[in-house]
């Protein structure tokens, strides 16, 4: 069975689904089921932050005065006792205290727990531990719920609250040891665990649904440009290059948008450049063979057309042939990678003459003209001398088909310091700056006309670039409309003579 894998719509639901989850899950925790725990953290801490503050005042002489402050400012009762158990300051902010209802000999009690200094945590149920007091705590709760009804309208019942007492002793500052009881009220949190979980009922729900329309205009809004440059993209595997993918409105959709765009564009080109090369293949192989044909019939069946120029014709479109097959097979080598470079020292001046030598009968013949400038001194460098040869060949043949009616060549080596560049420049109509990047490419003309050339088969300047980064060798052109174009190659000279 073959597994179907869920689109990205459904999976960014799912996420939103498991976030609204566990949000959902940490509020009941927080809210409901450690609710009492942290409550009473809190409060335990307060009461110890209150105590520091006690200690840190005993040695002051307004020490009542900074009892009253602490006291109030924590909403806590402080009892100070000496040793006897008998008070000697007091502060009382909570009519459900505890300490300050206890008997002297509770105190005395709880003060012997604490005689080696920590702190002492005592939780009690007033109702249950202190039945002494509890006439007296309960005529103070009801008279103050009287005077304050708005303040004591919730209050839980006696019963139910919880005293939270810290005990140490501290030194006031005549050097007079003493005792410190800090009592904080803990009231009962499970009227509010109650509402908290009736609101949660409601606050979940809301959630739920909250989540589920969020979750699906997000994954909307996210898939929708993926769908899109998805169909888009079947009808590019299907031939359909017509096509521009949108623009989303998100970067990362844009970007991709943009690079399948480019993608578009190059695979058209390469489609019209295969249609191009194949009608100029078909070209060049058509045009010999016609000639090959002709000739050779003519030979056969004229008496007297058997001369020398006629074989002569049959031999130069065969060479020909051999040239564009031997072409197409060294560009195929060459962008395959498998050519490699048989690098030596030879001397490249040597070998510019020995192409512009090649061309000498052309040059009797149709009257083109092939200058090299140079200074005199052979340039010797390292590389692959019969690709290099190649280099050099193609670049002066491409020259002589595109040169202008002057039918003038220059070829210029230029010494620049340890680097030698190769310059070959016609006088032709010139490339357009936005055609420049494109005449490395097989069989690219910039007037889109084939046109047969002169001499070669028109993957020359594709063989040159191949070569050239083969040697790592920096390459370029440069051209004007109506002024001729200049192919130029650099490299690394090893030595420099003058004969």
């Amino acid at each position: 069975m073959k597994y179907k894998k869920i689109s990205v719509k459904w999976k960014i639901f799912l996420y939103m689904l498991c976030f609204m989850g566990i949000l959902l899950l940490l509020l009941w925790l927080f809210q409901t089921v450690y609710l009492d725990t942290f409550y009473k953290k809190i409060k335990t801490s307060e009461l110890e932050d209150a105590l520091s503050h006690v200690e840190e005042m005993a040695s002051e002489d307004d020490f009542s005065q900074a009892v009253d402050t602490i006291a109030e400012s924590y909403d806590i009762c402080i009892l100070v006792t000496d040793l006897d158990g008998n008070k000697l300051y007091s502060s009382d902010q909570n009519m459900s205290c505890a300490i300050h209802k206890l008997p002297v000999t509770e105190l005395v009690r709880l003060m012997e727990q604490a005689e080696d200094g920590d702190v002492i945590k005592i939780k009690n149920n007033l109702g249950l531990n202190f039945d002494k007091n509890r006439n007296d705590i309960m005529s103070n709760i009801n008279e103050n719920q009287q005077k304050h009804p708005d303040k004591f309208q919730n209050m839980p019942s006696n019963d139910e609250y919880e005293s939270m007492i810290l005990i140490k002793r501290i030194t006031l500052n005549d050097g007079t040891g003493c005792t410190a009881f800090l009592n904080s009220i803990i009231s009962p949190v499970s009227a509010t665990v109650y509402t908290l979980r009736i609101q949660l009922i409601y606050i979940s729900v809301i959630m739920v649904i909250v989540a589920l329309i969020i979750a699906i205009i997000i994954a909307t809004r996210v898939s929708k440009p993926i769908i899109n440059i998805n169909e888009t993209a079947k009808k590019m595997a299907k031939g359909d290059y017509d096509i521009e993918y949108e623009l989303g409105s998100y970067r990362e959709i844009s970007e991709l948008s943009k690079t399948l765009n480019y993608t578009v564009g190059e695979l058209k080109k390469t489609e019209d450049l295969q249609h191009e090369i194949i009608a100029n293949v078909s070209h060049d192989l058509r045009t010999p063979l016609t000639m090959i044909t002709a000739y050779s019939e003519v030979m056969r069946d004229i008496p007297g057309e058997n001369s020398p120029e006629n074989v002569q014709v049959i031999i130069d479109e065969a060479k020909r042939l051999t040239n564009l097959v031997n072409d197409m097979l060294d560009i195929s080598k060459l962008q395959a990678g498998v050519t490699t470079l048989d690098a030596r020292e030879y001397n490249l001046t040597s070998g510019i003459k020995s192409v512009i030598d090649r061309y000498a009968k052309l040059v009797e013949q149709d009257g083109y003209k092939v200058t090299f400038k140079y200074k005199e001194e052979d340039i010797m460098v390292k590389a692959d001398e019969f690709k290099i040869y190649q280099v050099l060949y193609n670049l002066v043949n491409n020259a002589i088909n595109y040169t202008g009616e002057d039918k003038t060549v220059t070829i210029k080596q230029i010494v620049n310091g340890e680097i030698v560049r190769i310059e070959v420049t016609d006088t032709g109509d010139g490339i357009a700056p936005e055609e420049l990047d494109n005449v490395w490419e097989r069989y690219y003309k910039v007037d889109k006309k084939h046109k047969r050339a002169v001499m070669g088969t028109g993957l020359g300047l594709s063989i040159v670039k191949n070569i050239l980064k083969l040697h790592e060798a920096k390459y370029g052109v440069t051209s004007k409309l109506g002024e001729g174009s200049t192919f130029w190659f650099e490299l690394k000279i090893l030595d420099s003579k003058k004969e």
